[in-house]
């Protein structure tokens, strides 16, 4: 087993993400008010995923004792550093909180990630918070893998979950979307499109590359880890492809004029 191994266990998952069908069925503003109604819930559980990782690779106890790798906590820092305080227009900003802004500026619906996120502020559990927040079910079943991945509390799994899940299929699906949105509603979605060709540059050029890294180090020789790394990846790739069918469905019931799909618990 190994990176080699990994990636061609993959091929198929990637695929499915690369080739699916919703990369051509967001056309109108209203299309993508429902995408991010959705992947907002994705854009916030990143950042647990990622958070998890700090944890683990780094000392974020008091007092601070040295832990890990010196290479990898560079890296995971690195990371944490651009998603949680991104510079954009010379503003320090998460990439969260950036995707909220887009959210705003074309008016689609944020109750519910606030109401869920404010719920958590409280101590309620994550899968309780989501169930009630009026999250969509595809946004609920998304963010409970989510965190079936960070309670397995394997490190490398977590890892694997974040570079194959999150970092690396990212330029290439949102590369997809720049291209059509800029074309038709590059005025409208200006927020939206600054935060995916942000997304674009780091994780391609630099976050990508740094959790592949992250991972091989992670795993070493170890065939059992890559095993888990393996499946971890898998899940996570599925989850995803859930999640935006999810997406492609609900845009075609809203052009028929069809309610909304909701978690209510």
């Amino acid at each position: 087993m190994g990176m080699y191994h990994l990636l061609r266990r993959l091929d198929t998952s990637r695929k499915q993400i690369a080739e699916h069908s919703i990369y051509r069925n967001l056309e109108s503003v209203d299309d993508i008010r429902i995408f991010m109604e959705h992947h907002v819930f994705a854009v916030w559980d990143f950042m647990s995923l990622l958070k998890s990782l700090q944890k683990a690779l780094t000392c974020v106890e008091v007092p601070w004792v040295p832990v890990g790798t010196p290479r990898l906590r560079r890296l995971i820092n690195e990371i944490v550093l651009e998603e949680e305080t991104d510079e954009v227009e010379g503003v320090p900003v998460s990439h969260y909180e950036l995707y909220h802004r887009a959210m705003t500026e074309i008016g689609a619906d944020t109750r519910p990630i606030d109401t869920m996120i404010g719920a958590v502020a409280r101590g309620m559990p994550v899968g309780e918070a989501i169930s009630s927040c009026g999250a969509p079910v595809g946004a609920r079943a998304f963010v409970d893998k989510t965190f079936e991945l960070i309670a397995s509390g394997k490190t490398h799994v977590i890892a694997s979950a974040f570079t194959f899940g999150r970092e690396e299929p990212i330029p290439d699906m949102f590369r997809t979307l720049v291209g059509s949105l800029q074309k038709q509603h590059g005025d409208r979605l200006k927020t939206f499109i600054t935060y995916l060709d942000r997304h674009i540059g780091l994780d391609e050029d630099h976050h990508a590359p740094m959790a592949v890294e992250m991972l091989a180090e992670l795993c070493g020789s170890d065939d059992e880890k890559w095993g888990e790394a393996t499946r971890a990846a898998i899940a996570a790739l599925t989850a995803r492809h859930s999640l935006w069918s999810t997406v492609v469905s609900e845009v075609s019931l809203a052009r028929m004029g069809i309610p909304k799909l909701r978690a209510t618990g």
